[in-house]
């Protein structure tokens, strides 16, 4: 009778490799989500940001600091101008303390300080604009928008908001 060897010890190599194939490709997905899928996670539409994304940092304690390819111009109802850098704190239905973010109201620019989804099933997101809060339908938002150059007649809050108001605030003084 022939003596038979007992079967090779198959090695376990091949099928470690496959699963840290797989566990870093998953992994990979989750680090490389884009902001926009993030918004959508954390029960904000997409679309308040434009496309222009380059990257974005996200803090454990929710702080959101968003780097644009450089500052641009978008409309939503109104006309919305994008700092380079946007910087609030992201919660469920929320980003707030928000700078960065201004909105032509009434042929002024105002500082955005909040976004605000409270019920989802409402249809409306709540934009604080410093001195009033605006009720905007969510269909606004579902697509980033496309944001365009940086308009030189748009004032940003570094560069003149603040001065741009006191003119106003002085001109209508000057009528009293």
């Amino acid at each position: 009778m022939a003596r038979t060897s007992p079967p090779p010890f198959a090695s376990p190599l091949p099928l470690l490799s496959l699963f840290a194939f797989f566990f870093i490709l998953a992994v990979s997905e989750a680090v490389d989500d884009s902001i926009h899928d993030v918004l959508r996670s954390r029960g904000l539409p997409p679309g308040i940001l434009p496309k222009a994304v380059k990257s974005y940092t996200l803090g454990d304690n929710g702080l959101l600091e968003v780097f644009l390819e450089g500052p641009c111009l978008t409309k939503y109802d109104t006309r919305a101008y994008f700092e380079s850098v946007i910087r609030g704190n992201l919660s469920y239905g929320q980003l707030t303390d928000l700078v960065g973010l201004t909105q032509e109201e009434l042929f002024l620019w105002l500082p955005v300080k909040d976004i605000i989804v409270d019920d989802p099933s409402s249809g409306l997101i709540l934009f604080d604009i410093v001195v009033a809060h605006k009720q905007l339908s969510l269909s606004l938002f579902e697509d980033p928008p496309e944001c365009g150059p940086d308009d030189k007649r748009v004032p940003s809050l570094r560069s003149g908001f603040r001065r741009n108001v006191w003119k106003t605030e002085k001109s209508v003084s000057e009528y009293r």
